[in-house]
């Protein structure tokens, strides 16, 4: 495995395509280890009639609703690729004045069936459609289940935390407002959950020998904000003293502790070679306090990884109800291929370039 540019296979790649195809989402007529990401929103139980007699979500009983889902997601792990996941949109349904529970009844039967689930996010809503019931509080929030059928899937946390901003990791509540749709399908299905699905969770490009994702290398750098005091008295006192970037990697390898955070400074035993901790005591011996500052350096893209075949292709996101195509557009338009299915597809059959 070697590192490169990811621009560096630009130039190989043809455009973004999407391909809508009619169809069921526990059927799909396309090849084993072909998809990167599944992000679609299933029709919720009881809740819509689309006319379609193999549609889901009209089935008698919430036992028989997950059952069509669990099909679906068997169907879905024979298309992903060994390191795609999926971002299932759900929302719960009251029946008879009570909630069924229809997202926890998901995520049980999908461990059982020997899924990871990795997260239940909750899509937050200020507002919504309105509500007649006058003795419990409106609906404003939904799920969505990230599941992985291995725990080696790939996910770009960093890339992502950069785009949304909220720190490092920014959580597993995500504030959307819902876009209303007034043509035939009424699911109000936002573009910017699907762009974070795909920020977190389908790479940019994929090599189509070893279906390996090209990943982001990332390394801290020296750099601290300087809006914070501390962070510019930390940079004041490494100047003066000629701090070499040998020494801030040193305090960086070390952390508060000797405890040891960087393998690539450290010895077989798992703590720091005895130069880096000499490195780190003439560093922290200057800087007193302030080297605590250093261990919270801004991170930055260095490269990204390279299998080496030189089979390049761009990411593939499916969404096998494919709806309006919210998913497929937001995929083309962030670079990468899409596939829709649907019983009845909503948005015109294509197999285009991009943008046409």
């Amino acid at each position: 495995m070697t590192v490169s540019d990811l621009a560096s296979w630009e130039p190989e790649l043809p455009p973004a395509v999407t391909q809508l195809m009619p169809g069921d989402a526990r059927s799909i007529d396309l090849p084993a280890s072909s998809v990167d990401l599944v992000v679609t929103s299933p029709p919720y139980w009881q809740k819509r009639d689309y006319g379609h007699e193999d549609q889901i979500g009209l089935e008698p009983t919430p036992a028989a609703y997950v059952s069509a889902i669990m099909d679906c997601l068997t169907e879905w792990r024979r298309l992903l690729r060994p390191t795609g996941s999926v971002f299932l949109n759900v929302g719960d349904t009251y029946y008879k004045k009570s909630l069924i529970g229809i997202p926890g009844r998901i995520e049980a039967a999908a461990v059982d069936a020997g899924w990871v689930v990795r997260n239940r996010i909750i899509w937050a809503k200020d507002g919504g459609m309105p509500e007649p019931a006058q003795n419990r509080l409106a609906n404003r929030h939904e799920y969505v289940i990230h599941l992985a059928p291995r725990q080696s899937y790939y996910y770009d946390l960093f890339g992502y935390s950069e785009e949304i901003g909220n720190g490092a990791n920014p959580g597993d509540v995500w504030h959307i407002n819902p876009e209303r749709n007034m043509g035939a399908h009424l699911a109000p299905y936002p573009r910017e959950l699907v762009r974070r699905a795909i920020l977190l969770a389908c790479p940019p490009q994929i090599c189509l020998t070893c279906n390996t994702p090209r990943r982001r290398i990332v390394a801290r750098t020296r750099q601290l904000d300087p809006s914070r005091p501390q962070a510019r008295r930390a940079m004041e006192l490494a100047e003066a003293a000629e701090l070499t970037d040998a020494h801030i990697a040193a305090i960086q390898a070390t952390g508060v502790s000797d405890a040891g955070k960087a393998l690539k400074v450290q010895t077989g035993t798992g703590r720091n070679s005895l130069s880096v901790q000499v490195l780190a005591a003439e560093a922290k011996a200057v800087l007193g306090g302030y080297f605590r500052e250093f261990t919270f350096a801004r991170r930055v893209t260095t490269g990204w990884t390279d299998c080496g075949h030189h089979t390049p292709g761009r990411g593939v996101v499916l969404d096998p109800f494919a709806g309006t195509g919210t998913s497929l557009r937001v995929a083309n338009d962030m670079g990468r291929d899409a596939i829709g299915v649907d019983l009845t597809p909503l948005m015109p059959a294509v197999n285009s370039v991009a943008g046409s």
